[in-house]
């Protein structure tokens, strides 16, 4: 099959001009030229990257945030000015727009100043919205899998030529990290489900990667959820393009309705785009034909799915082929997403490293399970050691079945404190990680709440023997764990950010 007959009219008009070419200034859109934006929470990986964007689209930006860091300073070397405290006296003279993040509630001092003053206050999502219509959107949406693939999907773009904008919610060393300013016409940004952010986004293209039922205490029933996705779905142009999983059991109550071109996307033989995944290598196929393929740079079929997604997304703006498959094979990941951090020796003898460190942002139990089995084929260790950090207490309750049927790969679960997010008093009284804990005990999976920190580290010292594979699990700060077991002893070695291929 030819490059050619996959391209249609409108992505043969994405891809016109030379790829590095300048957004159309006269796009329908925000013009942020000379506008003072303010942004509260600038310190969050999402937000900082979208004051980079927003600066170099001409705006003027400062920032306010509580603790300084890598991001902040970042921030300060690019020429926006950051203040580290967040008070009514924090919000500048002269200020046209307030930006505020998630964690922003209404009654913030800076939002209440701002209000008194007549300044608009949007959200970090509008905000993402208003520079997507001014460039040539395309949007990942997903429960599982945004961050990867639009990663990918963006160092595709980069190794091509075409030069995209990007906003992404982690950090991503070979795409400058977790936000670029391209020259190029795209704008490529995660879509984010949470408080129906991703209803505020303007996509020319997006992808649906899956839907399961996550941030049930926003939404209240898989069912909300599923009516979120479909009207994400319907901001889609008739003219436009949605790529969707194939074996998603919401895939029909999703599109049904929609003007825009649908394709989907899987492993069934009726896909429209079937994948054939046979470690490490996947294959991508279109009406039977075999397309591409390429090595895998990371474990789990899941990778190749996303890998896939992002391939057919790249082809669309007309990227070959070849320099796709190209790109994804030197692909090496992002910041916590299966990310090997090192390996240790545990006794002091010997050359060789005797337990991998892994760290992993999945706090949902279809991502845990997804995971570990990634894991145990590609590393094949003796035992997974998996230090788990449940995030928000909410999340927990309510899925609390399904995380103690997620561990069955792990031979050990160590677990933390519950890593407070948003939750009430008597939503926090509700569930404990002890809880979590006895589920697993009942399912027969070796398990204990540790805590704090430290002592984790020590029963690792204890627990840990040659061969293991160390994980540390969560969206919260369970990092820490894995680092500091690492700087425990002067034999650390120098990590890689993926393993080999076999």
């Amino acid at each position: 099959m030819s490059d050619a007959s996959l391209a249609s009219p409108r992505n043969a008009r994405a891809a016109t001009g030379s790829p590095g070419s300048a957004p159309d200034t006269n796009a329908e859109g925000h013009s942020l030229s000379g506008q003072r934006i303010h942004f509260i929470g600038i310190g969050g990986c999402g937000m900082s990257g979208l004051a980079s964007v927003a600066q170099d689209s001409g705006a003027v930006c400062t920032g306010s945030d509580l603790a300084a860091g890598v991001t902040t300073e970042m921030l300060i070397q690019r020429g926006i000015e950051v203040r580290l405290e967040q008070t009514a006296d924090s919000l500048p003279d002269g200020c046209d727009l307030v930006v505020i993040s998630a964690a922003i509630s209404a009654d913030h001092p800076e939002v209440l100043a701002a209000r008194n003053r007549g300044i608009e206050v949007i959200k970090y999502a509008q905000m993402l919205g208003r520079l997507m219509q001014r460039r040539y959107g395309i949007a990942i949406a997903g429960t599982h899998g945004k961050s990867s693939t639009t990663s990918m999907l963006a160092h595709i773009l980069i190794e091509v030529g075409l030069d995209p904008s990007v906003i992404v919610g982690a950090n991503c060393p070979q795409i400058g990290g977790g936000a670029r300013s391209g020259r190029g016409r795209i704008m490529l940004a995660e879509a984010c489900e949470f408080d129906r952010s991703f209803h505020h986004l303007k996509p020319m293209e997006a992808a649906i990667l899956n839907v399961e039922a996550d941030h049930l205490d926003i939404y209240g029933s898989l069912d909300e959820i599923i009516e979120a996705f479909a009207d994400f779905a319907r901001l889609i142009p008739s003219d436009g393009q949605l790529l969707i999983q194939h074996e998603s059991p919401h895939r029909l109550p999703i599109t049904a309705g929609l003007d825009c071109q649908v394709q989907t996307v899987g492993f069934a033989p009726q896909a429209d785009w079937r994948i054939q995944w046979k470690f490490p290598v996947a294959r991508l196929y279109r009406d039977g034909e075999l397309i591409c393929g390429w090595t895998s740079p990371m474990p789990g079929e899941h990778m190749a799915f996303n890998a896939a997604v992002a391939a057919i997304l790249a082809h669309r703006q007309g990227a070959a082929w070849p320099a796709i498959t190209s790109a994804i094979e030197t692909f090496r990941g992002l910041d916590r997403r299966m990310q090997m951090l090192g390996q240790r020796r545990m006794d002091g003898d010997g050359d060789e490293p005797e337990v991998t460190v892994v760290d992993d942002y999945g706090h949902h139990p279809t991502e845990i399970d997804t995971t570990l089995r990634a894991l145990r084929h590609w590393w094949n260790p003796r035992r997974i050691i998996c230090v788990f950090q449940p995030h928000q207490h909410s999340r927990t309750r309510f899925l609390m079945e399904e995380f103690a049927a997620s561990f069955s790969e792990a031979d050990i679960v160590i677990v933390p404190h519950i890593f407070f997010v948003r939750d009430s008093e008597k939503e926090c009284q509700a569930v404990t990680a002890g809880d979590l804990v006895d589920r697993l005990r009942k399912r027969n999976v070796t398990a204990m709440h540790v805590y704090p920190f430290e002592a984790i580290i020590e029963q690792l010292e204890l627990t840990l023997r040659p061969g293991d594979l160390l994980v540390t699990m969560g969206a919260g700060d369970v990092w820490r764990v894995a680092r500091g077991f690492l700087s425990r002893r002067p034999e650390l070695l120098s990590a890689s950010s993926q393993r080999p291929l076999p």
